[in-house]
């Protein structure tokens, strides 16, 4: 077992933008935490891996192939690969937990 850490330590959020740490890599596997602040530049990802992406604290604004979706706590969205979407807006403080499923090489 690895040592027991907590999603909430050390989240308080940058003055600008977001922080993206990673919590666990396995194989194909990658779960992150994402803390944002209060002041961000929009920015659209259209990403090669499969995500889920589940709004922990906060809210946020975000849009999906053209669709503005508001999140708050509990909150959670699929976003196969290759699906448009952008943050639009977060509160000071959002944490997030995003979780990438990466294409398996021999796929």
């Amino acid at each position: 077992m690895s040592a027991l850490t907590n999603l909430f330590a050390d989240a308080a959020p940058p003055e600008r933008g977001e922080r993206f740490d990673v919590v666990l890599r396995h194989r194909n596997l990658v779960v992150e935490r994402i803390v944002s602040s209060d002041v961000i530049t929009p920015t659209p990802y259209e990403q090669a891996q499969d995500e889920w992406v589940v709004l922990l604290q906060g809210e946020a604004d975000l849009e999906v192939s053209g669709t503005r979706h508001t999140l708050r706590p509990g909150d959670h969205v699929f976003l196969p690969a290759g699906t448009p979407h952008t943050v639009l807006r977060t509160a000071a403080g959002t944490v997030w937990l995003a979780v990438h499923l990466h294409p398996c090489p021999h796929d």
